[in-house]
């Protein structure tokens, strides 16, 4: 019966190649997803990490192959190969450490601890390379100690300051994306990375100083009953499929960069029409009207009462072309978005001087009155209930509208019913209708469009995109 030790002892190459694939296999991953001109902070911090897995990946391998060449190559090539070897594994160190330090360094600010990894990295090589190199004699015992340096004072603080800073920048910025998955995933990573630096930073190969005295592979081995790069290739596993699983947050990201071109693309049609029924429809009519009340002011005797009129109503009528026209510049520049809870957006549509005076609005509100949606989310919501009193106003020639706004199951449902004519199938190739089922579809819902004496727009959506 073969033992646990035993087991690992023979399949001691096997487990190697695997730990040092698994590093390979994140940082070429991240690699591959990372998006360089992506506005989270992640995507310039991720190529630490990208560094530090294939880096790493490349020194596990080191362990597997520089012995198999021990038959073949000179003593000299080998000392310069272990050489390089323990160096490898201070640089993967380092790209670990700056992982942590560019994550939670200040957006667009510089830190004084900027340089802290480079520092560090030059600190190990004068001490193992100057300090100790030429004055111990075993060079096995000085590869360990080196090796315990790097751990010690690389390792195992960068390990923690990556896993703190992931755990920070994934609360402040992959949270407020609301998907609940990522954050997960990318939390689980975090304390993966901690683990690790436990395993890989604290247990150095033994040396003859405290800590590495006591906790080192060989007495973690005797006491465990299996190497610990064992448990870090588990760890390591962790790391590499939860992060890559995460990196889906720049998916995210793109979806959210092309839904909010669309819905700029849908404010700026929405503008342009409000500009060509300035232009063309009201100012046009009030410059006509001006030229008519301008002709019969001219019948009229000088110095009366009607004279004095006519000429005040040409003022006013010219006044408002100059507003009008203000207001048609203004189009151009992006509206503000309401952050106003839900149900006063949509009380101060109901008290629009410009709908109650022609028709009867009743609203009804079945939901908290401080609930609100996102100030996006929001403008679409209060457009398309905008553009149904609109309609019923111009085109049903409604009487009465009654609004209903409810929370069924999570989901925002909101009814506009007028008594007017109600809407011609023509109608569902208008610009407006059409305008309101792009909203709608933006704001993940549905909107439906029905005759029950009169017309019914029904919008359903949920609360939380």
């Amino acid at each position: 019966m073969v033992s646990i030790s035993e087991f690992f002892e023979i399949n001691h190459e096997v487990i190697l190649f695997l730990y040092g694939l698994v590093f390979f296999v994140l940082g070429f991953s991240i690699v591959l997803q990372t998006r360089q001109a992506s506005r989270l902070e992640l995507a310039r911090s991720l190529r630490w990490l990208a560094a530090f897995g294939i880096t790493h990946g490349f020194h596990e391998w080191g362990d597997l192959f520089i012995p198999l060449q021990a038959k073949y190559l000179d003593q000299s090539i080998l000392r310069l190969l272990s050489i390089l070897h323990l160096v490898l594994l201070a640089i993967s160190f380092v790209c670990l450490f700056e992982f942590g330090m560019v994550i939670v360094r200040p957006r667009g600010g510089g830190s004084r601890f900027r340089w802290a990894s480079p520092a560090l990295f030059i600190a190990w090589l004068v001490v193992s390379f100057g300090a100790l190199f030429p004055f111990m004699s075993d060079e096995h015992l000085w590869r360990h100690t080196a090796n315990a340096l790097a751990r010690y004072f690389i390792c195992f603080p960068g390990g923690l300051l990556a896993a703190y800073g992931l755990r920070v920048h994934t609360l402040e910025r992959i949270q407020p994306l609301n998907v609940l998955k990522i954050v997960r995933t990318f939390r689980v990573a975090g304390f993966a990375l901690g683990v690790y630096s436990l395993l890989a930073g604290l247990i150095p190969p033994p040396v003859a100083f405290f800590p590495g005295n006591l906790l080192n592979t060989a007495t973690f081995t005797q006491a465990v009953g299996a190497p610990p790069w064992v448990f870090r290739s588990l760890i390591a596993a962790v790391i590499a499929v939860t992060l890559i699983s995460a990196l889906e947050v720049f998916e995210v990201e793109t979806h959210r960069c092309i839904e909010e071109l669309e819905q700029q693309q849908i404010l700026i049609a929405d503008h342009e029409r409000l500009a060509r029924e300035l232009h063309d429809g009201a100012i046009q009519k009030v410059y006509t009207a001006g030229l008519l009340v301008e002709s019969v002011s001219k019948l009229a005797e000088p110095g009366t009462e009607m004279d004095r009129r006519l000429k005040r109503a040409v003022v006013v009528l010219n006044d408002s072309i100059v507003d009008l026209r203000r207001n048609l510049a203004e189009l151009h520049v992006p509206a503000q978005t309401p952050s106003e809870p839900l149900a006063a957006l949509l009380q101060q549509l109901a008290d629009d001087p410009n709908y109650n005076s022609m028709v009867n609005i009743s609203l009804e509100v079945e939901f908290e009155e401080n609930n609100a949606l996102s100030p996006i989310r929001s403008s679409h919501v209060t457009a398309i209930v905008n553009e149904a009193l609109s309609n019923a106003v111009r085109h049903a020639h409604a009487q009465h509208v009654s609004i209903r706004a409810a929370e069924e199951n999570g989901r925002l449902r909101i009814a506009i019913h007028d008594n007017g004519a109600g809407i011609s199938p023509d109608a569902r190739l208008g610009y407006g209708l059409r305008n309101m089922r792009d909203r709608a579809r933006l704001l993940n819902g549905t909107i439906e469009f029905a005759r029950d004496k009169g017309a019914v727009v029904t919008l359903v959506i949920p609360w939380v995109d």
